[in-house]
């Protein structure tokens, strides 16, 4: 497979915008491949526990019935390897220029991809509390206080740290990121 020539990794909050940042980044920027680890992770999760793999996709009631489940799963398979869904979502990417990981959530997710890609960007991606509320966050014991939200928290080598809690804001982080992209 070609190598991309710089890979991005986004990382931040729920309901942070790093979705929605990231769609409008490959709106605008045609050499670029948005990659989800949650894509691989989901399926192999879905295919494990006989689910339904489109409604783990979306962003309702589904994915947060079994959200903690799914997390708990994913660490033990982590502890195995905890490369093994960062190299399955890349296996599955597209070749292009930029690959833009959108969801980044563990300090080795970051290790992993320092160690297989050479051009490696970090951003993290910030909303207030009240933003995320708007956009429908609410705080969940036992998904936003465990290592798949918190892991990051203490991290401090990003490439670019932005705020995206309104228009302006996202408009300068779309901008940021694309800059960095080169």
């Amino acid at each position: 497979m070609e190598m991309p020539r710089i890979v991005l990794l986004l990382s931040g909050k729920r309901k942070s915008g790093k979705d929605y940042i990231c769609d409008k980044i490959k709106q605008k920027y045609k050499v670029c491949e948005v990659i989800r680890i949650s894509g691989p992770l989901k399926r192999l999760y879905a295919e494990h526990h006989q689910l339904d793999y489109n409604e783990l996709l979306s962003d309702g009631p589904y994915k947060e019935k079994y959200r903690l489940d799914m997390i708990n799963w994913s660490d033990h398979v982590r502890h195995k390897d905890y490369g093994y869904f960062c190299r399955a979502a890349c296996e599955e990417a597209a070749p292009n220029e930029v690959w833009i990981i959108s969801d980044v959530r563990r300090k080795t997710d970051i290790k992993w991809f320092r160690e297989n890609y050479r051009n490696v960007k970090t951003i993290r991606i910030a909303a207030d509390v009240e933003t995320r509320a708007k956009r429908g966050w609410k705080f969940c014991k036992g998904v936003d206080d465990v290592i798949s939200e918190c892991d990051l928290d203490d991290f401090d080598d990003w490439d670019l740290k932005l705020s995206n809690n309104n228009n302006e804001e996202c408009e300068k982080s779309i901008e940021a990121i694309l800059c960095l992209a080169g």
